[in-house]
């Protein structure tokens, strides 16, 4: 931090991981760049492997605050925010972070948002996310720990909305969470070097929640600031439906690393209750009776692997099975 005429100044750098959505990013970049450099000191870009044209654009793209790391193979949204946490760290010597997809980027006046906020307001705050058209972000909604309490834990198991995550009228003031996600996501630097960086392997999927319910559980604290506002224009289901995922290879990591996450939150109370989730899972076949037998087996395979804790499998060989059964297609 830097105190300028009385003002504490923090030094912000942004950190944005990227895969093939180059137009997304065109957007994200503008976006960030075209703050001052008095809200945001650098910007970190991972380019996770991208084959669309991303490294010759990043590569040209001329601003003394961009930081590009390029990465030799796609290591998933976890390791990429690994990567670019700890470039961050290492290379800008940051205050605080702020954590986005590349299809996410501040509304006008957020970064000065978070700027006026007391520097002993928290660890990490987490941002209200929305749609582009004004609706609130379903996927990245803060959440409180659905075993907290009875009532809380019957709303979560009848998937009623807001049993987890924040309600609509929750947005309206400040609140204390459990977790978040990496969409809007400030974090204090001290914070991140005394905690550690996400888990590299989780590779897709929940990366975010385990990491920041990791951060609250160790004392550190999470607050949402609903004046801080971010978009997010995020397309990853198919025909609208939460029931079937695009591409299809990440039915795998999405029900593994669900389950690692239900373990984390459930403690003892997880061995009970995950047949409950897994066949409450299962039940998605029916949207799959066109890939049944893919279907079946990633998922089988997430079930097996999350239910064990197994992070060993490597993930680009689950993307290339899948691929290949696909006719080699990186699709449905």
């Amino acid at each position: 931090m830097r105190v300028q005429q009385g003002k504490v100044s923090r030094r912000l750098v942004a950190v944005v991981v990227t895969r093939n959505r180059l137009q997304s990013l065109q957007k994200t970049l503008g976006v960030l760049l075209a703050a001052p450099v008095g809200e945001l000191a650098g910007v970190v870009v991972v380019n996770n492997a991208s084959d669309d044209g991303t490294r010759a654009w990043l590569d040209g793209v001329q601003d003394a605050r961009l930081d590009v790391l390029h990465l030799a193979q796609n290591t998933g949204g976890a390791g990429g925010f690994a990567a670019g946490m700890a470039r961050a760290l290492v290379a800008h010597a940051p205050d605080w972070l702020v954590l986005m997809d590349d299809d996410a980027w501040p509304e006008a006046g957020a970064l000065a948002a978070f700027h006026a906020q007391a520097e002993e307001a928290a660890d990490a705050i987490a941002a209200a996310v929305y749609y582009p058209d004004g609706a609130i972000c379903s996927m990245n909604r803060p959440a409180r720990n659905p075993f907290r309490s009875l009532p809380a834990f019957v709303r979560f198991l009848r998937a009623k909305p807001g049993a987890a995550q924040l309600a609509d009228a929750e947005f309206a003031a400040p609140a204390s969470v459990d977790w978040a996600t990496f969409v809007g996501l400030f974090l204090r630097a001290e914070t991140v070097r005394a905690h550690g960086l996400p888990d590299a392997r989780l590779f897709l999927y929940a990366d975010d929640v385990l990491y920041t319910l990791g951060l609250t559980r160790s004392g550190k604290s999470l607050q949402f600031r609903p004046d801080i506002r971010f978009i997010h224009d995020c397309t990853s289901l198919v025909d609208g439906t939460p029931n079937r995922l695009h591409p299809l290879w990440k039915t795998y990591f999405y029900h593994r690393n669900q389950l690692i996450l239900y373990r984390a939150l459930a403690g003892w109370a997880f061995w009970p209750l995950a047949p409950l989730f897994i066949a409450k899972w299962a039940l998605r076949a029916r949207y799959h009776r066109d890939v049944r037998g893919r279907f079946w087996r990633l998922f089988g395979l997430g079930v097996w692997d999350g239910l064990r804790g197994c992070l060993t499998r490597d993930p680009l060989a689950i993307i290339a099975r899948d691929e290949a059964e696909n006719g080699g297609r990186n699709g449905v």
